[in-house]
């Protein structure tokens, strides 16, 4: 425990903390806030405007979510308590249904001067920031100046899949080949008998 001074200039006892993880769950929240419909990319719109450019810089936007203020009149509908106290969001959070598009509007008013230039704003779970390189993976498909070519990581991922043996399984498989559906030539007709079963 140390003694920290607060805003009011009074002595308060306080517990170090070395890390917290928060786990909240919004379905309720979520399903009572109006949806945002902000168009985002396809994803295979994105790859084809991408791809057979010489050099990359790929930005992570690290928390970019919590960057984001909230609303103060809005801040009380993510009100949470733990052992500490009763807490509130005075920046967006994860897991909220609007969060994406909102840090994508945000990232486009930001950069609106070179997006259709020479900038891209994608929403990708990259982990480090890279700059000026030949080549990148970006939404799990390899792009650079040859082309757009399948991530080898993400193949050997689904080649080592376990048969799907209930209609989740084979409902989670197809998602994942259908991933690169690009590469695979009938794709529709090959994967036919297992959406049948669907």
């Amino acid at each position: 425990m140390i003694v920290v001074t607060n805003e009011a200039n009074e002595l308060l006892p306080t517990r170090t903390v070395t890390g917290l993880r928060i786990c909240m769950d919004y379905k309720k929240l979520n399903k009572a806030t109006k949806k945002d419909h902000f168009p985002l990319h396809f994803i295979d719109q994105m790859l084809d405007r991408l791809a057979g450019k010489a050099y990359y810089c790929f930005l992570d936007g690290y928390s970019g979510y919590n960057q984001i203020a909230i609303a103060p009149e809005d801040q009380e509908k993510m009100t949470f308590t733990c052992p500490y106290g009763t807490y509130a969001f005075r920046r967006m959070p994860f897991k909220l249904c609007n969060a994406p598009v909102t840090f994508q509007r945000c990232m486009l008013a930001i950069f609106s001067d070179m997006v259709e230039d020479y900038l891209k704003v994608f929403m990708d779970d990259f982990s480090k920031c890279h700059f000026m390189v030949i080549e990148g993976t970006v939404l799990g498909h390899k792009i650079s100046s040859k082309g757009i070519e399948v991530d080898k990581v993400k193949v050997e991922v689904i080649e080592k899949l376990p048969p799907p043996t209930t209609v989740k399984g084979i409902r989670s498989f197809l998602g994942h080949v259908g991933f690169y559906r690009r590469f695979i030539k009938d794709f529709s007709k090959i994967s036919k008998p297992l959406c049948n079963l669907l």
